[in-house]
This record gives C-alpha cells, structure tokens and sequence, in this order.
C-alpha cells in the first residue's frame, strides 16, 4: 500500500470514527428523551469507544511527525480533523443533555 493509500485510510478512519461517535451520542440523547437512561448511558459509552478509535489514529499520526515522518497536510485531512472535534464536542454536550434528563427523571414529549 503506497503513502497516499495510506494516508486515506488514516483519513477516512477518522472521519469514520467521528461520525459514529457523533451518531451515538445523538442516540443517547433520544433514548434519554425517551426515558431510557440505561441505553442512553450505553450510547453515550459506544460514542466513547469511537472517540477512542479516533484517538488512537491521531495519536499514531502524531508519533510518526515526531519521528520526522510528516504527512502531506490536505483539505482532507483538515476535515477530518474537524470532524472529530465536532464530534467530541457534540458528545461531551450530550453527556450534559442526558444529565438533564437524568435529574428531571421524567419522558418529554
């Protein structure tokens, strides 16, 4: 696999990643919507598991630029980038938004 295959699929794992964490955490808030706290708490732990995944990468790709291997920075991996920090910001506010629910202890309509 060249550097280029490589990069996208680095890329693309991040994306991936965000996006499914960010999905989860919206699930999380539905089920709390809905009074099912112990499913939200349980999307809530899967959006973790993908920010963890994303994490991983990044950290992987932050090891190889101190080894002096630098990537070709694209647009691309930009959005990737942002993507994941949309992500956990969306999943840190959801955490919140379950929280709420938490305390009110009742289903709103």
């Amino acid at each position: 696999m060249g550097e280029q295959e490589q990069n996208l699929e680095v890329i693309m794992g991040l994306i991936i990643n965000g996006g499914n964490a960010k999905s989860s955490a919206f699930e999380a808030i539905n089920a709390a919507k809905a009074g099912d706290f112990e499913k939200a708490d349980e999307k809530l732990k899967e959006s973790d598991g993908f920010l963890t995944e994303a994490h991983n990468v990044q950290t992987g790709m932050l090891t190889e630029e101190a080894k002096g291997n630098h990537a070709k920075v694209s647009l691309l991996t930009v959005h990737s980038q942002d993507h994941i920090m949309n992500a956990i910001t969306f999943r840190d506010l959801a955490g919140e938004i379950v929280d709420l629910y938490k305390k009110n202890g009742r289903k709103i309509k």
